[in-house]
Parts: structure tokens; C-alpha cells; sequence
């Protein structure tokens, strides 16, 4: 299965749930909107800030100031991935790597 869309719970450093949820069209809100169903959460409100790191990094974060319900995490984080693109792993290419 290609490109998904996996969703970090973080509190403090420590990763406190996750889940994976489909991502084949690309369509990133409507996978988080699947995967907050899954994990049994309300979903964020999207900002700006969002749309533009998602656009830059295909990945961002929500803070709890983000819901409009009280959420049992310091943060969400989110980013898209393609399990089967083994090129998007790349290291840099710092010579001491090899």
C-alpha cells in the first residue's frame, strides 16, 4: 500500500499513539480526517501555517490550541510517506556516510 499518512501523539518527548491512514490521492486532509476517526479524535483546526509546511515538508504539527476539545497530548504531528519510494530515505550527501 503507497503513500499514507502517519499521525504522531506526542506528550513531551514521548510518543503516546499513532496510526496510519491511506493517502492515495494525495488528498492529506481527508486522510487526517480518516485517521482522527480512527484514533477517536476531534479534528484540528487547519491554519495557514499548516497548509504552507505542508506544502514546503509534507509534514506539520498541531498544538492542543489547535481543537476545539480538550486533547490528551502536547501535540500531533503528521506527515506524509510513501513506504515503497525507498528514494525519499536519501541521506545527505556528507562523504563521511558512506
Amino acid at each position: 500500500m503507497a503513500r499514507q499518512l502517519w499521525v504522531r501523539l506526542m506528550k513531551k518527548t514521548r510518543m503516546t499513539g499513532d496510526g496510519v491512514a491511506p493517502c492515495p490521492d494525495g488528498d492529506w486532509k481527508k486522510a487526517l480526517a480518516d485517521a482522527c476517526r480512527a484514533l477517536d479524535l476531534p479534528l484540528p483546526i487547519l491554519l495557514p501555517k499548516h497548509e504552507r509546511e505542508w506544502a514546503d515538508h509534507h509534514a506539520t504539527r498541531f498544538l492542543p490550541e489547535h481543537f476545539m476539545e480538550s486533547v490528551p497530548f502536547d501535540r500531533m504531528e503528521i506527515e506524509y510517506f510513501d513506504p515503497d519510494d525507498r528514494d525519499s530515505r536519501r541521506r545527505s550527501d556528507d562523504p563521511r556516510n558512506g
